[in-house]
Parts: structure tokens; sequence; C-alpha cells
């Protein structure tokens, strides 16, 4: 993400970024306008703010849904592949922006952008066994070769080729090298083998192979799309945002780095990538010799007595591709309110795809193109959003499978409950979506992963952000499989799940933008950041003292309890009648709520990682960090660094809590 570049509706919009899926975000953004400007003037809302009224608004919306209605979005999206900067990706741009100009929403416009991405032109991989036989892989789905979806590979992988023999590395961490070290095994010199795990993208994966001496790297999937023979594409770039225009707007026209800068070339990996299928990764593993792998590794479908290599088979694999600045576009949809017009509520999801993108990212598209709906029918009986607020309620999959699962910034916790507390579940009729997730001992997720569309808004730029979805993982990720067939095969036949997702995601753009006071928890801010201080103390077993942050998240939480009574008061004398003064100090209250999560932000961000500012939640440099919080901490305990670097680290978190306690008391600007 990067720097403001455009306003819309009068609103600073900011550049979504091109993430591992180097897709782009489609915006619905819901904008409120301030009565200030007419002080003698009461907001003219059919809906006023009371609860009845509230709840009417509230159940008109969720009455209105419709499951058919989502299942034809998804179908009409989900037509063709439509990879970014192509042209069926101009298709989806057009479905997307007529659907909501039918709408007549107050303004419905495509903001454009420019940004380098990257496109395989030839992928080979041939393997010359011990008895001197040669087999070329066949490296496309079982079904991409005539369906119009690009070759599996690597974006951003540099072009080239590189041959030698294949040492297996399990998941590629640091502590699958440490075991191939005591068993007397090198990478140099090879390719090495991976399976993807749960911790390291696949970027992470080529990064350390590359710090090894790696020649290249290849990468596989167990879960083999499902047993359909899927292979999963997607992005080694190191970071997001267009890396030739890093930190500020990629508009254009605008200033480009070239590739050779620095700030660009160290963004991609310096080894090829690519991935392999299942069935292609076991003919290899199958040819290895070699030291037997350590026992822990002897997991799925690696066997007992699997060999690491090197040995027997030799490898050669080639990639030609090239990358271009492309065009790509935002459809940005606005409902002016009734008040505050330097307030706004986002509601995001990305719409291209790396092939048809039934689950990632159009099952959230259309989720949102069903929402839009709801709104206008909304908008025709009066409605008009009334309040200041300000959050980016992001979903890029809304349906993958069963269960529901949320992230979120923790003041936000209580108003995620408050909207699931509505939503009827669609497995099963006789309970909530709440009561289900209470059932299922889920938690709120804390958003600390940088793998989706909220990264830049909260990691950035510092905006209160909710991350939902149903089912905790699918096998067709990234691959040809992914489409409207898989979708109504496998994760939601009626599409009640699709229904289920749109409700508690408007309903969320309800609460935030009808609420007279921000609906913003702090308190559950500061408990949470007491548990986060109380795990840094465990785990540094009292070498280094975390007083500090002690002291810090005390005054934080005592802040925080003053706010929230100032709310409760200001709240109820928000439904007498309109007052000009009182108004005035809602907004003053809204604004002080607004940017203490600004205040968790450091202008020098995580050592490493720079462009990422927030120093609460934010990505670990080292995947085995036993820390999702404070990353500036945890990479300083996961790195063995010194007890001062550590302590530094302790400071900066506590200097930007108090940060936060300052703006919450109106002393941050």
């Amino acid at each position: 993400m990067s720097q403001p570049l455009t306003t819309v509706a009068g609103i600073s919009f900011r550049q979504p970024p091109p993430l591992c899926s180097f897709l782009f975000i489609i915006v619905l953004l819901v904008a409120t306008f301030y009565t200030l400007h007419h002080p003698d003037a009461t907001p003219p809302h059919i809906f006023s703010p009371n609860t009845h009224n509230s709840l009417t608004l509230r159940r008109l919306f969720l009455s209105s849904a419709s499951n058919a209605t989502v299942s034809s979005y998804l179908h009409s999206l989900t037509r063709h592949p439509h990879l970014a900067g192509t042209k069926p990706s101009l298709d989806t741009l057009n479905y997307v922006l007529t659907h909501f100009q039918s709408l007549r929403l107050d303004d419905t416009r495509v903001v454009e952008y420019e940004a380098l991405l990257s496109y395989p032109t030839h992928i080979s991989v041939t393997a010359r066994f011990s008895n001197n036989t040669t087999v070329e892989f066949d490296l496309n789905d079982d079904v991409s070769s005539s369906s119009g979806v690009v070759t599996p590979y690597h974006a951003y992988s540099p072009s080239g080729s590189a041959q030698g023999t294949v040492v297996f590395v399990n998941h590629g961490e640091e502590r699958d090298y440490r075991a191939l070290e005591v068993i007397g095994v090198s990478v140099r010199g090879c390719l090495v083998l991976a399976r993807k795990g749960e911790t390291l993208g696949r970027g992470a994966i080529v990064k350390i192979a590359e710090t090894k001496g790696a020649l290249g790297v290849l990468i596989y999937d167990e879960s083999d799309g499902g047993g359909l023979g899927g292979i999963e594409r997607g992005t080694v770039m190191r970071g997001i945002g267009d890396p030739v225009s890093p930190g500020w707007p990629g508009v254009v026209g605008g200033e480009k780095l070239r590739l050779e800068d620095d700030r660009v070339s160290r963004r991609f990996p310096k080894i090829p990538s690519l991935p392999l299928s299942l069935h292609n990764a076991e003919i290899i593993l199958a040819s290895l010799d070699g030291s037997r792998a350590p026992g822990e590794w002897r997991t799925g479908r690696v066997r007992s007595s699997q060999r690491v290599g090197p040995g027997r088979v030799v490898v050669n694999m080639t990639l030609q591709g090239e990358m271009k600045m492309k065009k790509i576009h935002n459809v940005v949809a606005t409902i002016r309110g009734s008040e505050e017009p330097d307030r706004f509520v986002i509601l995001g999801n990305h719409r291209d795809a790396w092939t048809y993108g039934a689950v990632d990212p159009n099952s959230g598209t259309s989720a949102l193109l069903d929402i839009g709906r709801r709104f206008s029918l909304l908008l025709e009986s009066g409605w008009r959003p009334r309040a200041s607020a300000v959050a980016y309620l992001n979903v890029d999959c809304a349906v993958q499978g069963s269960g529901f699962f949320a992230g979120a910034t923790p003041q936000l916790d209580s108003v995620l409950v408050d909207a699931l507390k509505l939503v009827q579940d669609p497995d099963d009729v006789t309970l909530t979506v709440e009561e289900t997730f209470k059932s299922q001992n889920n938690n709120i997720e804390r958003l600390s992963r940088v793998d989706s569309d909220f990264s830049g808004f909260l990691h950035h730029a510092g905006i209160p952000s909710i991350d939902m979805y149903y089912g905790a993982d699918y096998p067709v990720y990234h691959t040809a499989f992914d489409s409207y067939d898989w979708m109504i095969r496998n994760a939601d036949p009626s599409f009640h799940r699709h229904v289920a997702m749109a409700g508690i995601w408007g309903l969320l753009g309800i609460i935030l933008a009808d609420e007279p006071v921000l609906p913003f928890d702090y308190i559950s801010y500061a408990e949470q950041l007491q548990a986060h201080r109380d795990a840094v103390s465990k785990l540094l077993e009292g070498k280094v003292s975390v007083d500090p942050l002690s002291v810090a998240i005390q005054e934080f939480s005592l802040v925080a309890k003053e706010v929230a009574d100032e709310a409760k008061k200001l709240k109820e004398q928000a439904y007498s009648k309109y007052d000009v003064a009182v108004a005035a100090k809602r907004r003053e209250l809204n604004d002080r709520m607004m940017i203490a999560e600004r205040g968790f932000l450091d202008s020098e961000g995580i050592k490493g990682k720079e462009w990422f500012k927030h120093l609460v939640y934010g990505p670990a440099a080292e995947p085995e960090s036993k820390l999702g919080f404070f990353p500036g901490i945890a990479d300083a305990i996961a790195t063995n660094s010194s007890d001062g670097s550590i302590k530094h680290e302790i400071w900066r978190v506590t200097r930007a809590i108090q940060r936060a306690s300052k703006a919450l008391k109106g002393g941050f600007t």
C-alpha cells in the first residue's frame, strides 16, 4: 500500500496493495457527512437513531438477502480466468462497475493505477535418472492446458535455468536446514524440493533456500488440489505493494523506479522457483538417495524410508518470464451520508484471480455486490448512513468451507460479536453465528499476517480493521479447480454461507456508519495488550525487564476506561433532541478513538521490513517466533539478539502505547 493518492467524494483514498495474489481491491466506500455545516438542521432520517428503528433497519437489510442472486453474481464473475492485467480482468471490472452504476448510488467510479506485474512465457522441468532415462514433467493442472488458465508459475521469479541434484528440505524452514546439517547434508549447489507448510509462504521458502546456497526451488502441496491434481500458483516477491513505486502512489504517469534500483531488485529472489504437482514431486522423492529423512519429517505423503538426497536424480528447471507495467483498476462506489464528510467506512475485496477465483476472491466479490444491492434498497426506503466512523472491513474469501472465522483489531471485537448475534447460522437455523462461533471455541484472531488486503490499511496506515471468512482452508487454493463448479459441489451448494457472510459484513458497515458514537472498545484493547505483555514476560524469563510496557499499558487502561464512560454519556445524549454542542463533543471523541490506532505506528517501521509501521500487530521475520504480536520484540528474541536490542524494541512498543494513550486523551495529531 502507498500514501494517499486521490480523493473520492472528498475523502482521501489510499492505493490498495498488490498482495501475494497481486490482485487489487474493489471497495464499497460508505461516507458520512457532517451536520455542523447546517447546525439548525436535523438530519433527514426516516430511520432515526433509536434502538427500535435501528433494529428495523437491520432486519430490513437481512430480510432482503437472496441466495440465487449471490449465486448469479459468482457465476458471472467466474466464467473465465481473470488474471490481473489481462483482458478477461477488464470483463470483471466492467461487470462490477455496471452493477454498482445500476444501483444508482451517489458516486461510482473507476480509479486507475499502474503496477509491475509478472507473467510466464516458457516453463519446463526435466529429470534425468540414474538409469539415464529422462522425463519432462507436465507442469499444468489436469484441466488448465486447454482452459485458458495461466501455466502454474511463481510471479517475480527470475528467468533462467538451474540444474543439479535435488535435496528434500521438508517445509524449507530454518529448523529444517539445521536438521539437515545434523545428518551432514548441504543444499549448496543443489536444487531444493520443499512441501508447503503452515508457517512459511513460498517467498520465504525461496529466500531461505537462497541464503543456503541453493540453485533453485521446487515447491509442492500435499493437498494436491483436493486430489484433483491442482497446482498452486503465487508470488515470491518480498513485501507487498507495487515494487517500482514503493511507498508512494502507483498513479498512471507517476514516478517509477528502474528495475536495477536496489529498492526494487532486493524485492525479487535471485534464484528461480516453480510450483510442482504432488505427482511429479513424488517421482523425484522416490528417486532420492543419501541420508534418511529425520523422523519428524515423515508425515503426510513422506514415506518412512524417505531419503533426502542428493544423488541419483538430476533436475533441470527453466523459467522464462516477463515483467510488464500494466494498468489495474479499483471500482469505488460511494454512499454519501448525512454527516461528517471526512469520515468513511470501507468494505473491501480484491477482484482479479490467479485462475477462476470462485473462492479467492470472488466469493467475497459476489457478497460485496449483494451488499451494494441491499444498501440500494435501504436508500430507496429513506435510509442514510449517519455518524462518523473509520474502519476497514475486509473479506478476501467469503466462503471456502464450513465454520466462521474472523480477525480484528481488539477495539472492534464487541461490534463484531454484536453483528454475529443478528445473523442466522447458515448450517443450523436454530442458532446464530455468534452461538456457533462460541460453541466451537473459536477466538477472534489478531491481524499480524500480511497475506490479505487489510495489511496495507492496518500495518501501514493504522486503520482499525476486521477480516472474515467461512472455512479454515480449502484444497484448490490458486489452482485451476477454484471454480464455480467446485464451490457448488463442495463449499456452499445452496449459497447459505455467502448470504450469512454478506449479512455480517453489511451489518458491520451499517452499525459503524450509523452509531453516533464510534462503537470502539479500547478496554478490550488494553486487556489484549496486557495479555501480550504477559506472554513476552514469560518468554524472557526475567532476563530483560518488561516494566516499561507494564506502566504504559496501565496508563492506556485507565484512559480507555475514561473514554468508555465518556462515550456512554454522549451516546445517551445523542438520542435526545439534536444539540450542536453535544454533536461537537461526539465528533471530538470520535476523532480521538479513530486516530488512537495510528499511535501504534512508528515512522521507522519494523527492522528489515520498514514499510510495516505497526508495532503491536505486523509480520515477524522469524517463522519460529513464539509471538504473534509485538513483531519487533518477537524478531529480537527469535534471533537471539542482545539484551540491549530486546530492551530497545520493548521501549519502542512502550512509546507506541504511550502515543495511543495520548491520542485517546486528545493530545495526538
